[in-house]
């Protein structure tokens, strides 16, 4: 539980972030991706691959984040 009003704000300046920091993982896996594909020609397989590994980073930092303010 939070214990004092610096705590609620952080928290919810950290809860805030959470969607942000989610499309941004998409987003930089999903360009990592494409520029894989365009060096190596492998197209549209390093796409794919890094669009859902960036989807797995966006999950797992929402969990990690939203775990400890829902204790």
């Amino acid at each position: 539980m939070l214990k004092n009003s610096g705590e609620m704000f952080r928290a919810a300046g950290e809860l805030g972030t959470v969607g942000l920091s989610f499309v941004l993982a998409i987003v930089i896996g999903a360009l990592l991706g494409h520029w894989i594909d365009t060096k190596l020609g492998t197209n549209p397989w390093g796409f794919f691959v890094c669009f859902f590994l960036g989807l797995a980073a966006g999950v797992l930092n929402v969990y990690r984040i939203t775990k400890r303010y829902l204790k």
